[in-house]
C-alpha cells in the first residue's frame, strides 16, 4: 500500500485516481530549477578567475540570496523575462558584495554570469525517472490530464516538445500563451473547464506550495504537493498538503 510522510506522521494512502490532474512541469515532471545553490556555486566556480579574490562561492552565495529575496517580491511578469531576471539578480549580488566594502564586480561580468546559469539550466534539464511512464499511466486509466505551468510561451512550449509531452496531455495550458498563470485562480478554472470536470473530481500536483496547494486547496482541488528531494515543508510552515509525494510514479495504481 502507497504511504506519505508529513514531518513525522505516516499514514496510508487509499484515494482512488481522480477523473483528472492537473500537473506542473518544472521540478515536477522535469528536474529543473531545484537546488539553484548548487547551479549558482558551478557557474561562479567557471568564473572564478574573473572574479578573484572574491571566493567563487562567496559570490555564489551572495547572488543566491539577493535572488531569493527578488523571487520572493517579483511582480509576475518577470517570469516572462527570465533571462533579464537572472542579469538583474547577479547584478544585485555583486552590488550587495560591493557595499559589504568587496572589490566592485563590473556588469558585463554579471550579464555573463548571468547568461551561463541560464544555459546551464536549460542544458542540464532532465525527465525525472518515471515520469514519462507515470503520465502514460495515468492516461491508461482514464484519467484526464492538463498540464499547467508558469512562464514565458517561447521558452516553455519548447519543453514541452523536447521532452516529449505534447501527446501526454488533454490540454496544454502555458502562462505566456494564455495571459495567466499560477496562482491566479482562472489558472486552474480554465484548465478544469477545458478537461470538463469540477474541484471534487481533480488533483492538482506541483512543486511549489502557493501555487500547487494553497489556491488549489481553496478552490476545492485535493492538492499533492511533491517534494522531489525529500526536504519536507518549509520550517514554520503553515500550509498542509493533502498529500506528499516524492515522484509522480507514487501515484500509480499497484
Amino acid at each position: 500500500m502507497a504511504m506519505t510522510t508529513t514531518n513525522s506522521i505516516v499514514r496510508p494512502i487509499v484515494k482512488p485516481l481522480p477523473r483528472a490532474m492537473l500537473i506542473d512541469m518544472d521540478d515536477t515532471i522535469l528536474s529543473a530549477y531545484g537546488r539553484p545553490e548548487i547551479a549558482w556555486n558551478t557557474i561562479a566556480e567557471e568564473f572564478a578567475e574573473e572574479l578573484a579574490p572574491l571566493p567563487p562561492a562567496q559570490v555564489a552565495t551572495a547572488v543566491l540570496a539577493y535572488a531569493r529575496n527578488f523571487w520572493a517580491n517579483a511582480e509576475a511578469a518577470w517570469r516572462m523575462k527570465l533571462g533579464e531576471a537572472r542579469r538583474l539578480t547577479v547584478r544585485g549580488g555583486f552590488a550587495a558584495l560591493a557595499a559589504q566594502g568587496h572589490r566592485a564586480l563590473p556588469d558585463d561580468l554579471a550579464d555573463r554570469l548571468a547568461d551561463r546559469f541560464t544555459r546551464y539550466r536549460e542544458e542540464a534539464i532532465f525527465v525525472f525517472p518515471g515520469a514519462h511512464d507515470a503520465i502514460d499511466a495515468f492516461k491508461a486509466h482514464g484519467v484526464k490530464l492538463a498540464l499547467v505551468t508558469n512562464g514565458a510561451a517561447d521558452m516553455q512550449r519548447a519543453k514541452v516538445e523536447r521532452f516529449e509531452l505534447t501527446h501526454r496531455f488533454d490540454h496544454i495550458q502555458i502562462e505566456g500563451e494564455h495571459g495567466f498563470g499560477k496562482p491566479e485562480e482562472r489558472a486552474y478554472l480554465h484548465a478544469m473547464e477545458a478537461l470538463g470536470v469540477t474541484a471534487a473530481e481533480t488533483w492538482m500536483i506541483g512543486d511549489n506550495l502557493e501555487w500547487e496547494v494553497v489556491t488549489p486547496q481553496r478552490l476545492g482541488i485535493y492538492a499533492i504537493w511533491l517534494d522531489a528531494h525529500g526536504e519536507g515543508l518549509p520550517e514554520g510552515s503553515t500550509v498542509k498538503p493533502d498529500r506528499i509525494i516524492r515522484s509522480l510514479t507514487e501515484l500509480v495504481p499497484g
